[in-house]
């Protein structure tokens, strides 16, 4: 199967298109926020992002396509999972980003806007 590779900027203006979202930026890494919560990572330099997802959906996720993803940590119900963005369609990252927001913005902005996927 063939993969177009999402670049860094088409990563960034996806997140952009999300409700009520803020970047922290540090020397290697942004981290992307929903009302002061993180839901994303960037890290240019390795042209990967890290993003909340469920357990069950992190463990799919790596065993499926083990080169694509990567297991980053769990916390409490959470995996997140590293994406190499050369690896994956920006239908299927929309998709992925778009489920972290929701998993992490309040109830009434999931509610809101949690039917748009940022494309």
């Amino acid at each position: 199967m063939w993969f177009m590779a999402v670049p860094i900027a088409a990563f960034v203006q996806m997140v952009d298109r999300l409700p009520d979202v803020g970047h922290a930026e540090s020397a290697n890494y942004t981290a992307f926020k929903v009302h002061d919560k993180t839901f994303g990572y960037m890290w240019p330099a390795t042209e990967t992002v890290g993003l909340k997802q469920t357990i069950a959906e992190q463990l799919a996720l790596v065993a499926e396509r083990p080169a694509v993803f990567e297991i980053q940590f769990t916390a409490g119900q959470f995996g997140w999972v590293v994406v190499h963005l050369a690896g994956i369609e920006v239908d299927e990252l929309a998709e992925l980003t778009f489920e972290a927001w929701r998993l992490t913005a309040p109830e009434a902005l999931v509610e809101a806007h949690g039917h748009r996927l940022p494309l």
